[in-house]
């Protein structure tokens, strides 16, 4: 496609700019409908019509490039008050999935990337990550807490298939009998249960599976490469009957899209084993405002603009709140309502909403020789 660029300086993009941009380009399977330039950037480019005719061309297929992260530590801590877990392990950065509303996307423009299709298709692994862990799980400083495993983005994304990353770190928390959590929306997971099952036995492991809506379209143009809710829906099946805790995360809810689907998500959830359930509205920080706008405007133009005065009006007019607490819930009539609604069916379905415990106490660093600390995989 031949395009001339335009720059001007970094903005907000109104729902009519959007929307021009949403009828001309998208790539097919990807999430994202543009490449719009990360906050740190002084100008952004705009794409428009140069007059060549080819404004009707399909956009040409964009490759997914995998590219190495040369990581020094792998386990990151946090200290936020409304998050039920203070450090993570991240196999990747970016994740093929493309899900639209990803909280995860702004974290691209720390690399000179956008947010865009660059997350989706511009992916680092972290190649030395089992390596990074087996050390730094070996300090004698180390106090054991639950790892979250792949939080940031997805670590059972497509290319976890080749990679295997996920599984390698898993063989080492395994070994060190270390407490891990997992959030995913693929069904890979399964390939892990001959690891996940006995760390179930043991106390060691919970996972969530993330399962948005049970639209297979909308899920399809939501969450282009992820699996399709019937999928996601046999994997939480599948892991309930290994003994493994499943909980069922219905996220992010957005208000006049699928919040509709609150009840029939929990419904089917408890149907297929589901043990608990959790949830978070939709979150549009920093770039993912302008992208998700985008995105209404491509593919539900008559519910764009109540998409977005809906999800305002949990934000206190404003499209994100970051205020503790009030990120994942919003406030506000519409955030009660839904609330309400959750825990209703919830407690209808016996879904708990709170975490079984995870042990720390069966922890165990690896014996060492001559200083070199050994794991036998």
């Amino acid at each position: 496609m031949r395009t001339r660029q335009k720059l001007k300086p970094s903005g907000r993009v109104t729902l009519i700019e959007a929307a021009q941009a949403a009828e001309r380009f998208e790539h097919r399977g990807r999430g994202a409908i543009s490449n719009q330039a990360g906050r740190f950037e002084r100008q952004t480019h705009n794409l428009f019509d140069d007059g060549w005719s080819t404004i009707e061309d399909d956009a040409a297929p964009l490759e997914t490039i995998l590219m190495d992260d040369t990581a020094k530590t792998i386990i990151t801590f946090n200290n936020s008050p409304d998050i039920s877990f203070d450090r993570t392990v991240n196999p990747y950065r970016g994740c093929e999935h493309g899900c639209i509303y990803c909280f995860a996307r702004p974290t691209h423009a720390w690399a000179g990337l956008s947010a865009g299709l660059d997350f989706e298709s511009r992916l680092f692994r972290k190649a030395n990550a089992p390596e990074l862990l087996v050390k730094e799980l070996s300090r004698p400083s180390y106090v054991p807490k639950p790892i979250a495993l792949g939080m940031n983005t997805d670590a059972y994304q497509p290319v976890e298939r080749e990679q295997r990353l996920t599984r390698r770190l898993l063989e080492i928390l395994s070994a060190h009998n270390h407490p891990v959590t997992l959030l995913t929306k693929s069904a890979l997971i399964q390939r892990d249960i001959d690891i996940l099952g006995p760390m179930a036995e043991k106390g060691i492991i919970r996972v969530g599976v993330s399962i948005t809506t049970l639209d297979r379209k909308l899920a399809r143009k939501m969450e282009p490469r992820a699996a399709t809710p019937e999928r996601r829906l046999e994997t939480v099946r599948a892991l309930s009957q290994a003994g493994i805790p499943v909980l069922v995360m219905t996220a992010p809810i957005i208000p006049g899209l699928n919040d509709h689907e609150i009840e029939a998500l929990l419904d089917a959830s408890a149907a297929h084993g589901a043990s608990g359930a959790g949830y978070v509205v939709l979150r549009l920080p920093y770039e993912i405002k302008d992208l998700f706008h985008e995105w209404l405007a491509q593919h539900v133009p008559d519910r764009a603009a109540r998409v977005i005065n809906l999800t305002r009006e949990m934000r206190g007019g404003k499209d994100y709140d970051a205020e503790w607490f009030r990120r994942g819930r919003g406030h506000g009539a519409m955030a009660n309502l839904i609330s309400q609604r959750f825990q209703k069916a919830a407690a209808r379905n016996g879904l708990s909403s709170q975490r079984p415990a995870l042990r720390t106490d069966l922890f165990r660093p690896r014996e060492s020789i001559g200083g070199q600390f050994l794991l036998e995989l």
